[in-house]
């Protein structure tokens, strides 16, 4: 276990954007996807003015758009799609400052509310070391029933998840994280270097109360 661990958020802060949509779109097909889109609007734009919780919205989309599919044709789409559409997402400033931890020999993880379903075997290939992900629950006969298993992977659950694995690990010597909206601060505000990547990649400033 290296002394050092980085934690990296996916959507915004590795990429330039949502990856969620465009996988949909990808096991959907675009005219289903659209479908999709425009019956869940209702739930979207709750969320967009703030009036619904994000992992609300999310399970409404996933209930719309995969529920009932089986787990493993999203496993086969999602290693697909790990492997020929995240390649062409990604930022090349963050990206680069985990070619760096990981040259350096730290441990790199991570911490996303995306599904595991693509960004476990994308994790693989880029090299990380740990992926904490949203999941979706699955039926004894092997669907998505699309509900998240378990808590969504976002705000204080990205804390709680990675307190756990460290808990399993060992505690580090020093931690970095990275991440681009509010559902990311309470990871960076835990970590002894946080940095925010919203527009660039800057120091996340903590205020004491």
């Amino acid at each position: 276990m290296s002394e050092v661990v980085a934690f990296f958020d996916f959507d915004g802060t590795l990429t330039h954007g949502d990856s969620l949509l465009p996988f949909l779109r990808m096991v959907r097909g675009t005219p289903r996807f659209v479908m999709d889109i425009v019956a869940v609007s209702p739930y979207l734009a709750a969320y967009t003015l703030r009036m619904l919780r994000n992992d609300v919205a999310k399970e409404a989309l996933l209930q719309q758009s995969i529920g009932g599919l089986s787990i493993e044709h999203l496993r086969e789409h999602g290693a697909q799609f790990s492997k020929n559409e995240i390649p062409t997402l990604l930022r090349e400033d963050v990206y680069a400052r985990l070619r760096s931890h990981q040259q350096q020999g730290h441990c790199c993880v991570l911490v996303s509310a995306s599904l595991d379903v693509y960004l476990e075997p994308w994790a693989k290939i880029a090299g990380f070391e740990y992926c904490i992900a949203s999941s979706m629950a699955v039926s004894p006969e092997g669907l998505v029933t699309g509900k998240i298993n378990g808590a969504n992977c976002h705000g204080q659950e990205k804390v709680l998840r990675i307190k756990r694995l460290l808990s399993e690990i060992g505690l580090p010597a020093r931690t970095y994280a990275y991440g681009d909206t509010s559902g990311d601060i309470p990871m960076i505000a835990m970590a002894d270097e946080g940095y925010w990547v919203k527009d660039g990649i800057r120091p996340f400033i903590k205020f004491k109360s």
